[in-house]
């Protein structure tokens, strides 16, 4: 990594015609990945990525350029080919001065440390669980990832500072097939953590057979009945709805693009009074969590959404200079690629005080949503339609058979005004939230909840 005065100059070059803002992102990415399909080894892949992105912000307008050439001549050039984009005069560079990150997430066994051989191993005990729970199981693909990014960020306002993530990760995939039907399961598991995670914290025979169980209990389901009903939304539903039909909608990039049905809303009543929404990236090793942002910016604990009133949008540096308030940390980008942007980190609807069970008996006939899979979500007006990927119907108060091809239809911001009882659970799911052509690594999850009135879609009776 290069040293604070070489920084320096480069940033005093990136402003010498002018400009407002301007920063360095420097990152050095390894990290290994592995997939296992057809019951062998189909894939390995390893390697490191060093490269280096310079960006002038000047009048609101945004100019970036990158390289892997990461010496102080490189980055001179590309700063003062970037300098020739502004011509407002000279821009001030505060004198660096390094910063510790605020808090930091302990690592015990760094993934690089661990032979391949032992990463496989973990790879062949999942197949061999999913594999072994039923003679139904006809397919498996096993995937696993590491990664280690060594970051510096630098910027004109006088900010220097340096840190490490490391994320582990595995996804299992089944397919069953029986009586003319085909049928697929999937569970994942990943944290800000080392290979302790696959040690003391996830079993990958557990995490393989819950995909299995899954598939099978969809051959086994019948189809989803059709209809507006009561839907209670389980906490290991994990945060998927909150994510989608409300979190993007609260990024401060698209409320000011007027592309956000949240827009202009700030201090207004957005939900139900029992629903609380956060953003909260200071999770001791949850996926989306980090000390510092892809700026610089100390990760926070943000709440969007207090007792059903709008408090605060997600913000990166560019979009809370234009709203002349602070970044709240969630400035990301995917790579030294990309410039950043607002992006949710560990987004949740927090806890309530209903007993889950409580919750499922006040329902006389409706749909116990367990597990959601994929939507599309419409961050203009806040319209969605999402998968179910492992359901059942409630009669009577008591979740009875699981159904098959079930799809919630629906409105954000109207299905968290609707929400009437939450529970004091929560589950989380982790994901690569895409955005702008960038993925980033997320949490998301939510309690149990009970929304009175929602489109499913089925079968019609």
């Amino acid at each position: 990594m290069m040293d604070a005065p070489e920084i320096e100059k480069i940033l005093s070059i990136a402003l010498r015609r002018g400009g407002d803002f301007a920063d360095i992102f420097i990152e050095k990415k390894k990290g290994t990945g592995i997939t296992l399909e057809a019951q062998r080894i189909e894939k390995i892949h390893s390697g490191i990525d060093f490269g280096a992105g310079v960006r002038i912000i000047s009048g609101g307008r945004t100019s970036y350029a990158y390289t892997n050439d990461v010496t102080f001549q490189s980055l001179s050039k590309i700063a003062n080919s970037l300098s020739k984009a502004v011509e407002t005069g000279e821009g001030s560079v505060i004198n660096l001065q390094y910063r510790e990150p605020e808090y930091q997430f302990e690592i015990i066994r760094p993934p690089d440390e661990i032979p391949v051989e032992k990463k496989v191993r973990l790879l062949e005990k999942a197949n061999k669980a999913a594999r072994g729970y039923d003679s139904r199981i006809k397919q498996t693909t096993v995937g696993y990832g590491d990664a280690e990014q060594e970051i510096t960020v630098a910027n004109s306002e006088g900010l220097h500072i340096q840190g490490r993530r490391i994320r582990c990760r595995m996804v299992v995939n089944v397919v069953s097939h029986g009586e003319g039907l085909i049928q697929t399961g999937s569970e994942s598991a990943g944290a800000f953590s080392g290979f302790e995670l696959f040690s003391s914290q996830i079993d990958v025979g557990e995490l393989a057979e819950t995909a299995a169980s899954r598939s099978v209990l969809m051959l086994e389901a019948r189809p989803a009945p059709a209809g507006t009903m009561v839907v209670v939304m389980s906490g290991e539903a994990g945060g998927t709805m909150v994510h989608e039909a409300c979190g993007h909608g609260l990024e401060a990039d698209l409320v000011q693009k007027k592309l956000s049905v949240y827009a202009g809303k700030k201090g207004e009543k957005v939900a139900s009074n029992m629903v609380t929404v956060i953003d909260d990236a200071t999770i001791p090793n949850r996926y989306g969590s980090y000390p510092f942002d892809d700026e610089g910016t100390t990760g926070e604990k943000t709440v969007l959404i207090e007792k059903g009133i709008l408090k605060n949008y997600m913000y990166d540096w560019l979009t809370a200079h234009r709203d002349g308030t602070k970044s709240t940390g969630n400035g990301r980008r995917e790579s030294y690629q990309y410039v950043p942007i607002p992006r949710m980190t560990n987004t949740y609807i927090a806890p309530g005080e209903y007993d889950p069970k409580e919750i499922i008996s006040s329902v006389p006939k409706g749909l116990f949503v367990k597990k959601m899979g994929g939507g599309q979500v419409n961050t203009t007006n806040g319209d969605f339609v999402f998968e179910v990927t492992e359901g059942y119907l409630i009669e009577n108060g008591k979740i009875t058979a699981p159904v098959r091809g079930a799809t919630l239809t629906g409105n954000g911001p109207k299905v968290l005004q609707l929400i009437d009882m939450v529970g004091n659970d929560q589950g989380w799911a982790i994901g690569t939230c895409g955005k702008e052509g960038q993925g980033v690594p997320v949490g998301d999850a939510q309690p149990t909840i009970r929304i009175p009135e929602m489109v499913v879609g089925g079968v019609l009776d």
